[in-house]
C-alpha cells in the first residue's frame, strides 16, 4: 500500500515507500521528487541546508537503497506521527523552528475566501493593520 506523508507545506503520496515501525523507507532515487531532500557528500540535503548523517549511524538512515526520511526528521527535532493502519506520516515543523516564529510576532500566512468567492491572502495586507473575525459552531 502507498504511503502517504504529510508536512507544513505538502501531501505526498509516496508509492514505492516502505514502513518498518516507526521508520518510513523512500527509495533514494525518489528521494528529493518525493521529499525535496537529496543526498550529498556532506549529508542529506535541502537548499541550502544540509544535515550531517551522524557517524557510525549510518544503518539508522541507508538500507537496501533506501533512506529513512522518519529518522532523518526526528533526527532535527521535527516531531514524527504515524498511523500503521492507513499508512499515513505527519511530521511537523521543528519547535525551534515555531518557536521562533511565534517570538515574532508576525502571523502564519493563510488564504481563505470572501463571501463571493474572491481568495485573499493575509499576506496580501503586510504593513496594513487587519481585523480577523472567527466563530465556530462548537
Amino acid at each position: 500500500m502507498p504511503a502517504t506523508l504529510l508536512t507544513t507545506t505538502t501531501t505526498t503520496t509516496l508509492d514505492h515507500a516502505r514502513s518498518d515501525g516507526e521508520n518510513l523507507w523512500v527509495p533514494l532515487a525518489e528521494l528529493k521528487s518525493a521529499i525535496g531532500w537529496e543526498l550529498k557528500p556532506e549529508g542529506a540535503c535541502r537548499g541550502d541546508q544540509c544535515v550531517p548523517i551522524p557517524p557510525g549511524r549510518e544503518r539508522e538512515y541507508f538500507s537496501e537503497g533506501r533512506f529513512n526520511v522518519a529518522a532523518l526528521a526526528r533526527y532535527i527535532g521535527q516531531p514524527v506521527v504515524h498511523d500503521a493502519e492507513s499508512e499515513t506520516w505527519a511530521i511537523g515543523e521543528a519547535a525551534g523552528a515555531r518557536n521562533s516564529a511565534l517570538r515574532s510576532l508576525e502571523a502564519p500566512d493563510f488564504t481563505l475566501p470572501d463571501l463571493t468567492g474572491r481568495m485573499h491572502s493575509l499576506s496580501d495586507y503586510r504593513g496594513r493593520k487587519v481585523f480577523l473575525a472567527s466563530w465556530a459552531s462548537w
